[in-house]
């Protein structure tokens, strides 16, 4: 390589690095050098009292009330064709430790199963995730699994009314590890030996080899979801909607519900102004419209986590 080129080289990198004329800007790594992720998921998120949903009709009437939000403010909506036919079917399980060392951690290990005409269908989903309110720790946080199977990583900003009051807004960066159980070859799924190996990341959280993580509170999740349609913000930015409710398998103990939108981009910095505003405006404003509807200061991991009474320690 010449000397011209090899400059032209060292000056193109230094561009994509952000240097300014000297050395190049750093960048957070993990330990192995790879690039810190950085927020692509919008994802918002309205929790709602299981006793308001005693029937598909009760969806479709939130629904209802919600496009009527979307109207007033500017936000466009599109339903989506399932909204009028049967509710999705899916069923959700959280595993830890019996003092809830994960939880207590920040941390929350999930599987689920999608069910179509009362058979699982697909391969289990295991998402693996990491949540708290400090975007930078959250971000530090390498989820990566050590698996030889695909695996995807999804790192969120959570909207959610605040704890105590409705008309606000407060924010959760959740970092999500997401595959396929049958990319997980261990044979010992349960143990904290092969978790470990699998999430470096719970290597601190490991007493043993030997001790396993078991369902939370002994409970298995019912979650019924409909789909009602996708909300137009403006400039491109779009995001598909959904209401569910869960409730507990055998018993079906309603436990709480949620309204739901994600949208992804690919840097938090190319969502434009003005459709920020217009997602604030539309989740502010129909939080005061659907006021009846409305549980504050849970999420829906929180509800399964105090299914016995228990208080761990909470991240949300």
């Amino acid at each position: 390589m010449s000397k011209k080129d090899k400059a032209k080289k060292d000056k193109k990198h230094k561009k994509a690095n952000g240097a300014a004329g000297g050395s190049a800007a750093k960048v957070a790594t993990y330990s192995d050098g790879h690039p810190q992720d950085v927020v692509q998921y919008l994802e918002v998120k309205l929790i709602l009292k299981p006793d308001r949903f005693v029937s598909v009709d009760s969806f479709r009437e939130f629904g209802k009330l919600m496009q009527r939000t979307a109207k007033n403010v500017g936000v466009g909506f599109v339903s989506d064709p399932k909204a009028g036919r049967r509710p999705d079917i899916r069923e959700i399980t959280f595993f830890d430790t019996p003092d809830f060392r994960l939880y207590n951690n920040a941390f929350i290990l999930r599987r689920r199963i999608s069910y179509v005409d009362g058979f699982p269908i697909g391969d289990p989903e295991m998402v693996f995730k990491f949540r708290d309110a400090d975007e930078q720790k959250v971000a530090a946080m390498d989820v990566r699994p050590n698996i030889a199977g695909a695996y995807r990583i999804k790192f969120k900003v959570e909207v959610l009314p605040p704890k105590e009051e409705i008309g606000g807004i407060r924010l959760l960066y959740s970092h999500n590890c997401v595959f396929g159980l049958s990319q997980m070859h261990d044979a010992d799924k349960n143990s904290m030996g092969t978790l470990a190996h699998v999430f470096p990341a719970l290597a601190g959280l490991k007493k043993s080899d030997d001790e396993k993580v078991t369902l939370v509170n002994e409970g298995i999740v019912e979650e019924v979801l409909l789909e009602l349609g996708e909300l137009d913000f403006g400039k491109g930015v779009t995001a598909h909607c959904n209401v569910a409710l869960w409730r507990t398998r055998g018993e079906h103990m309603p436990l709480v519900g949620e309204f739901a939108y994600q949208a992804k981009f690919s840097r938090e910095e190319d969502v434009a102004e003005k459709p920020k505003k217009v997602h604030e405006q539309f989740f502010v404003s129909l939080q005061r419209d659907v006021q009846d509807w409305v549980a504050l200061g849970t999420t829906k991991t929180g509800m399964v986590y105090r299914l016995k009474g228990n208080a761990p320690q909470s991240h949300e």
